[in-house]
Formats: structure tokens, sequence, C-alpha cells
């Protein structure tokens, strides 16, 4: 990689009021550059450009010039060191080290960054965070790595590496941006770096639209109709899955922790695990049929309306309540697999196509989107919009039968005549 230059020179295009122009130490590397005041203002005609002097004109012409020696030997000092231990180092980093802003090491922040998504009880997320900073650290030199290394040419060699090492797709590639930028932002929150410092000021995240799997209303017919043992661990499974493709496409996380006082027999009220809303759905027929399978006479307000979760169990642990939640979905995703193929479903089921499946129906039953996005417990309209082209798209189908005239007796016998 080039190295960096450093160089005093006279910027003539800043002239202040009494025509003097600046000297600065120009910081160049990869075609960019960045300056640093020297504080000394001359003369145009007192600069030696070829020199890189004083000219003997000036009174102080030694002292001058000795000064700026000392301050360009300083610069080069700083920079060779930067560059020995970073690779990533840019003109503006290198600026910063030689003025004497300390780098702030990256890893400490990140790691007690991320340490309170735990004391919060946002596992699911520290273990997101935590999986990131580890795959980081194999790539860094981890007692070295600073904020100032955090650059463009950085995170281009580091993407490379998520896809050759890891064998990262786009997608699970800018997840991993998008989690290093969130902890740049939050030191820039914190006044620990500068807010130019922010490689993603210039560097934009990719994502690749990927195909939502959702069930026909045919599809969820077979699934209703399939035959299951009644009370068997997949005979639950289909019916939390049927519930959320009938009740607002509740998460999983959400379902399993639904208790008695949070259904009156109509609504079901739910404060999203996710996003924190609270969300109060009417449930149709279908919805209500299946959640009064599980109403039994000693059914007591606390209790869960499914039968995966324990009370007895330490659940108000958050770690304990992530442990349970994750297995139980692992168990019912792998159920779903043979309850499709046992339906002839030839889609690749998981408890999360019970989302798209909800949403895609509410909107061809004509639910205003903004709707949808609500019970969803979407943040963003936004995230709904790509349930509304999946929608439009099916319509534009539809009508691919104009294209397509069926032959009649009517038209065949014009075509017969056209023909002679």
């Amino acid at each position: 990689m080039q190295m960096a230059t450093t160089r005093i020179v006279l910027r003539k295009n800043k002239l202040n009021k009494r025509g003097l122009a600046p000297l600065y130490i120009r910081i160049t590397k990869s075609k960019k550059s960045n300056f640093i005041s020297t504080g000394i203002y001359l003369e145009p005609s007192q600069w030696n450009p070829n020199k890189d002097v004083v000219r003997s004109s000036h009174d102080n012409f030694k002292r001058l010039n000795s000064f700026l020696a000392q301050k360009l030997a300083d610069a080069l000092d700083a920079t060779l060191k930067v560059e020995r231990n970073s690779k990533y180092s840019t003109s503006k980093t290198l600026k910063a080290h030689i003025m004497g802003d300390d780098p702030v090491p990256f890893f400490p922040f990140a790691d007690n960054y991320i340490k309170i998504y735990e004391s919060k009880g946002k596992i699911g997320t520290y273990k997101r965070f935590k999986s990131v900073i580890s795959k980081m650290k194999k790539f860094c030199n981890e007692e070295d790595f600073t904020f100032n290394d955090l650059t463009i040419d950085f995170i281009k060699e580091y993407e490379n590496y998520l896809r050759k090492e890891f064998d990262n797709s786009i997608n699970t590639i800018t997840s991993n941006l998008k989690c290093l930028r969130r902890i740049i932002n939050e030191a820039i929150c914190q006044d620990r770096i500068k807010y130019e410092l922010n490689p993603f000021l210039k560097y934009k995240t990719t994502w690749q639209t990927t195909e939502k799997v959702f069930l026909t209303e045919e599809e969820l017919t077979k699934m209703e109709e399939l035959i299951l043992t009644q009370g068997s661990t997949k005979d639950h499974h289909r019916n939390l899955y049927l519930f959320a493709c009938n009740a607002g496409g509740i998460r999983i996380s959400d379902l399993l922790q639904l208790k008695w006082e949070n259904y009156d027999g109509k609504h079901v009220l739910l404060n999203t695990q996710k996003t924190g809303s609270v969300v109060s759905i009417l449930l149709p027929e279908k919805a209500k049929k299946i959640i009064d399978r599980y109403k039994a006479k000693d059914s007591k307000n606390d209790d869960f309306i499914f039968p995966f979760l324990d009370k007895s169990d330490n659940l108000k642990d958050p770690k304990i309540l992530h442990a349970r939640v994750s297995s139980i979905t692992s168990y019912t995703n792998s159920d779903l697999k043979d309850i499709a193929f046992r339906a002839g479903i030839k889609k690749h089921l998981h408890f999360h196509t019970s989302r798209h499946t909800w949403a895609t129906r509410a909107l061809r039953k004509g639910m205003r989107i903004e709707y949808v996005s609500k019970l969803m417990g979407h943040n963003s309209i936004r995230t709904t919009q790509v349930y509304a082209k999946i929608v439009n798209a099916d319509l534009d189908k539809a009508m691919e039968v104009f294209d397509n005239i069926p032959e009649t007796p009517v038209n065949s016998a014009v075509k017969a005549k056209k023909s002679k």
C-alpha cells in the first residue's frame, strides 16, 4: 500500500485581509490530502516553493525554517509510527494522530456497548452483536485496532474477508456492517470520536431482496386438513403456526409467552418483545377456534395459552427465556418441514413464513397497508411495503388472462373466415 507523504506548502488561495498566505503541513495518501496549520503567515514572495523554505528576505527566516523543519520531522515520525501499526490509515486519520488526538481503542468500547443489550435483557441482539465482534477480532489485531482504523479501505477488505472466510451472503455481510455502524454512531454520540471519522458517511451498504415464502389459501387448507395425532407436539406446532397465519402474523417469541390474561375472548393484547410496541388484535373465527382448544376449566390468568413454556422455569431471567424460546422455535421449524411435506406443500416452511402468509392474505382481502403495518408491529411502513409489492405482482399476473384468449366457437369462426 502507498505510504503517506508530508510537505510544507503555502496556500495562496487562503490569503487573509493583509494579503498574507498561511503555511500548512500537507499529508497526502492515496491521492487524498489533509492539512494542518503551522500558524505561520507569509507574503507569497517570501516562500521558496522549490526548496520549501522561507526566503532570506524575511527578517526571521532562520528561526522560521528551523521551526518548520521540526514540525515536518514530527509529522513524518507520527505518520511512520501509525503506518507501521495500521495498514488502514488515511490522510484524515494521520492528521488526527499528528495533532495529538489519542485514538480510541475499538474493541473495549464495542464490548462495553454490547453488554448494555445483555443488561436490558435483549439477549438475541446481544448474541448477534457478540458474534459480529468475534469475527472482527479474528480479522484484526485486537490490541492495536482503533476507531481511526475504521476506514473505507478497512471495510472493503473486511467485507471480502467475510465473503471468503465465512461464505457470508450479501445480506449477512450488510447485517454485520449495520452492527458496526451502530457502534460507531454510539461512539460519536458519546463524543469519543469525531463525526467525520465515520466511514459510513461515504460507504453505502447494499441489501439483496430475497423471495418471501408464504402459503396460499389452498395450501393453508391442506395444512389444516392434514391428519395428525390430536394433542401431539406436532399438532401443537401446527396450531401455533395456523394461529399466527390468522392472527396478525404474531412472532413465535410473543405467541409462546401469550397468557390467558392477554385474551378477553375476542382480542389478544400483545407487548411485542422485538419492537416493544403494544398491539390489540381482534381474532377472526379460525384463530378463536384454535385458542379455545387450549382453554381448560382450571386455566389461570397467568397460565400460558400454548403448552410450551413452563411457569416453574425461571423465565424472568432473560437468558433462560431466550434459550427456551430458541429451543422451541428450532423444534417447531423442524416439525413444520415435515408437516409441509406430508401435506404436499412444496415450500420451505419455517415459523416466520406465517408472518408473510398473514400479511399477503390481509392485503389481498383489502386491508389498508397502514393497518397491516400496525398489526404486525412494524416500526416503519416501508417494512410492510414489500408485501404490497408481492400482492401487486400477483395482480399483474392475474391480468395476463386478458392476453390469453381461450378458444371458443365464436372466435374460431372469426379465424376461419379471415383465413378464407
